[in-house]
């Protein structure tokens, strides 16, 4: 597998190793001992399956307390994915980083605890995968607007479809909660 550094501290693009033929291919979509020798640990405790139509947006999501580091790739259709730095005292606070993940290219990015996540369909469907290191916390769970000003976020489309909770949720100088920088 091919590990990328990103401009955001600990997220990792990751192209796995696919061993193809004239009968489709083969891939480890995670495998402990290779992804650990990248910084990419669990335990992972929670899998989670997301199926969107063409400009859903979801997001930006994170947990506070709670956090879960996230292992997400596409199954089926592709996808913007983002990942914001939202650790208060991070010299990268407020940055995000984004790439297409997709059934084509299956790469897959590494967002570590302390970052908000979201995505945009590209595709006509799309099947999203997560694995994640803690559980879905209802109680914890923040949210940052999509389109908030101050990230400028190079979304692919200005009229996404939006959850009524990620319609209100508040830019990120008013968001409370934040998760702090590790000492």
């Amino acid at each position: 597998m091919n590990v990328e550094t990103t401009p955001l501290p600990g997220v990792l693009l990751v192209t796995p190793r696919v061993f193809a033929d004239s009968r489709g291919f083969f891939l480890e979509t995670f495998h402990q001992e290779k992804y650990a020798a990248h910084g990419i640990t669990g335990p992972f405790v929670q899998d989670n399956w997301s199926h969107s139509v063409k400009d859903t947006l979801r997001g930006l999501h994170f947990q506070n307390p709670h956090a879960q580091g996230k292992l997400v790739g596409v199954t089926r259709g592709a996808v913007f994915d983002v990942a914001v730095d939202v650790r208060v005292g991070s010299a990268t606070f407020g940055k995000w980083f984004g790439c297409e993940l997709s059934d084509s290219n299956r790469r897959q990015l590494w967002i570590p605890p302390g970052y908000a996540h979201g995505f945009c369909v590209l595709s006509e469907h799309a099947d999203f995968l997560y694995k994640c290191t803690a559980l879905y916390a209802p109680d914890c769970e923040q949210s940052i607007l999509w389109n908030d000003p101050t990230l400028a976020i190079d979304w692919p489309t200005r009229s996404p479809l939006l959850s009524a909770r990620d319609l209100q949720a508040p830019s990120l100088s008013a968001a409370t909660n934040l998760p702090m920088m590790p000492a």
